[in-house]
């Protein structure tokens, strides 16, 4: 499984897109307890789970992590583990999978200085007040003293996205064949 995580428009996002539509590689499908969005479909975008059904499946140990965020759950199940997969996550999120110690996971860290980060969030449409709260509250959470221990650090910031997944891809192949 591949794990990415980063700072805000450090290209983790679009990589997996990349990693999916190039390679293959299928999204693991995380669970929520938001409403369902228009052209949102359960089991392709979430599992979508009341809260009750959530608080369940945290009793059962089920989940690798979760947080509340805006007043509803999110969560990556233990299940969605397996070879071919990626999911994208907030720091918190890998260092729980990090502290798995799964040889089937592939951790990876994307790193690009603020600058572009900031122009890239600006040119995806972000507002300049929001872009500029984003890269703030990132400085906190992504010090160098918060990052775990990562099988692979990526410089994204000079790669186009193409780039960035090719490497993660040869990088994650390398990895498999070393350890299966």
């Amino acid at each position: 499984m591949i794990v990415l995580s980063g700072a805000s428009a450090s290209g983790k996002t679009e990589a997996a897109k990349m990693l999916m539509a190039k390679y293959g590689i299928r999204k693991a499908i995380t669970t929520t307890t938001r409403s369902m969005r228009v052209n949102e479909q359960n089991g392709r975008d979430y599992f979508f789970v009341s809260k009750e059904k959530f608080n369940q499946l945290i009793a059962e140990d089920k989940f690798v992590e979760y947080t509340l965020y805006n007043g509803n759950y999110y969560g990556s199940t233990k299940d969605q583990i397996a070879n071919d997969r990626v999911v994208v996550i907030d720091l918190e999120g890998l260092k729980s999978y990090s502290r798995l110690n799964d040889k089937r996971i592939v951790t990876f860290y994307l790193s690009t200085c603020e600058e572009i980060r900031y122009k890239r969030m600006l040119e995806r449409g972000d507002k300049e007040e929001d872009a500029r709260r984003r890269l703030e509250n990132d400085r906190k959470v992504f010090a160098d003293n918060q990052i775990p221990n990562v099988n692979f650090s990526i410089d994204s910031e000079s790669k186009s996205i193409e780039e960035v997944a090719d490497e993660i891809y040869k990088l994650y192949m390398d990895y498999l064949k070393a350890n299966f």
